[in-house]
């Protein structure tokens, strides 16, 4: 067996292209294996090696098509890990296609004995690739002109219970949320056609209780419509039932696959209608330091595929994130150029050649009294989601949603007008809630309710000590 990095996959002296795509991978080699015949094997294993010369090497541009280890790097304040830099030539692979690209690069790599762990923590997508795909149906800005709401954050609620409720009692948790003061209700993810409930049903009474909100408030309301199915023909068919109905949004899951997610992507665009994907099993492979994909990968991967929305971490809420790794997943999803950040774990420039940005979703775990934090951390291009934050609302589902759109408005007024809402913002919810009982009520429920634990997926930063 030769080593790989003889075999021509370990390139120190390689200045990647314009054109190449980039990856970084975090490597923890077996003991007894350089960590730059560890980045090599990587690079040959996600190109095209395997673990020994063949003749059929000699009939082709061998070394056009071999991905390249150009840098290795010490992980800091992590013994044993390192990041290789990878190139990879624009023609390994396909035109628009998420799945080819996936298979190319993570496809068989995680398998691999030499390594005791590895994950691939970013990528550079060329222009010269990225323009190959559609990108976002719609993108922020038509979202924002289809539904006439500017200047603000989005507000929407999952309806709660998620499973169980008859397809009426449903249809009323989304009127009273709407008409509260919400834009958007939502399905979550693995709410589908089960027997409690099947889709048409679904789809029906929540399209009556948009039209009576929208008719009762003047403004345009959605609800996500989750088309997540069994089949490509069953996602189809639901998706043009709620098209049919009216709905300006339908809903899919990460789970049902990266060429169904293009595939729903192109729907929409054709039909009108915007699309949400919830990151439904993300954390199998996003959340460990050590091994699988980070979030920030998943996150271009989607905005090429086609999504309009998709959850991409809240900081101050219940799941995993960081504020650093939260701000870098939505700089990726909205910026049409990202530079490279190490506070923000982002490993490369990365330009979006005018691709639409996706709208990032906010959800689990938040509430009004965060309103101030939320809207410090995410900025004003996001969907704030509030689940039990609204439908736990002691005084009902409607007062939840009405406090939520009293503390955003008061928070959003205080920003424009200078104020450092961040400081002030509990004074600023107070002072809110001296002219609104639903709010008033919601910070005596949960204004001291924090999930404050330790994040594990962390940008990779040793602050170096500076002498005075």
């Amino acid at each position: 067996m030769i080593p790989y990095a003889e075999m021509g996959y370990w390139r120190p002296d390689y200045q990647p292209r314009d054109t190449d795509v980039l990856a970084a991978f975090r490597i923890t080699p077996q003991r007894g294996v350089p960590p730059e015949e560890a980045g090599a094997a990587v690079a040959g294993e996600s190109s095209t090696a395997t673990w020994t010369v063949v003749w059929t090497d000699r009939l082709t541009s061998y070394d056009n098509y071999q991905g390249k280890c150009y840098r290795v790097e010490a992980v800091p304040g992590r013994e044993g890990e390192f990041i290789a830099y990878i190139a990879y030539d624009l023609d390994l692979f396909e035109e628009g296609s998420i799945a080819n690209l996936t298979s190319s690069i993570i496809g068989n790599v995680f398998g691999f004995k030499a390594l005791r762990a590895l994950r691939l923590e970013d990528m550079r997508i060329p222009a010269h690739y990225v323009k190959t795909f559609q990108g976002p149906a719609h993108g922020i800005v038509m979202e924002r002109e289809y539904l006439g709401k500017f200047g603000r954050p989005l507000l929407g609620a999952t309806v709660k219970p998620k499973l169980g409720l008859s397809a009426r009692n449903y249809g009323r948790v989304v009127y009273e949320a709407l008409r509260g003061g919400l834009d958007f209700t939502k399905d979550d993810e693995n709410i589908n056609s089960q027997p409690f409930m099947r889709w048409r049903d679904r789809f029906l009474f929540c399209m009556e209780a948009v039209n009576r909100a929208q008719a009762a408030t003047g403004e345009v309301k959605g609800h996500y419509m989750n088309v997540t199915a069994a089949t490509m023909e069953d996602m189809y068919e639901r998706a043009e039932f709620a098209r049919d109905l009216g709905s300006v949004i339908v809903m899919i899951d990460l789970t049902v696959g990266y060429t169904a997610i293009q595939s729903m992507a192109k729907w929409a665009r054709r039909n009108g209608v915007l699309l949400h994907l919830h990151r439904a099993g993300h954390s199998t492979y996003t959340r460990q330091k050590t091994h699988g994909v980070s979030f920030r990968v998943i996150a271009k991967w989607m905005r090429l595929a086609g999504v309009d929305h998709v959850h991409a971490g809240t900081v101050v809420g219940k799941l995993e994130g960081d504020p650093g790794s939260v701000a870098g997943f939505y700089d990726t999803l909205r910026l049409d150029r990202v530079e490279a950040d190490p506070h923000k774990g982002l490993y490369f420039d990365q330009e979006w050649a005018s691709l639409p940005g996706t709208m990032p979703v906010a959800s689990g775990g938040i509430h009004a009294g965060q309103m101030h934090q939320l809207l410090h951390h995410l900025g004003e291009d996001v969907v704030l989601q509030f689940g039990g934050g609204t439908i736990g609302h002691p005084m009902g589902i409607a007062a939840g949603a009405t406090a939520n759109r009293v503390a955003l408005e008061a928070m959003i007024k205080a920003r424009n007008e200078g104020r450092d809402f961040l400081a002030e913002g509990p004074d600023i919810l107070r002072a809110a809630a001296r002219h609104s009982r639903e709010l008033d009520v919601a910070l005596s429920t949960w204004g001291d309710v924090t999930f404050t634990f330790e994040s594990t997926d962390t940008p990779d930063v040793v602050e170096t000590p500076v002498s005075i």
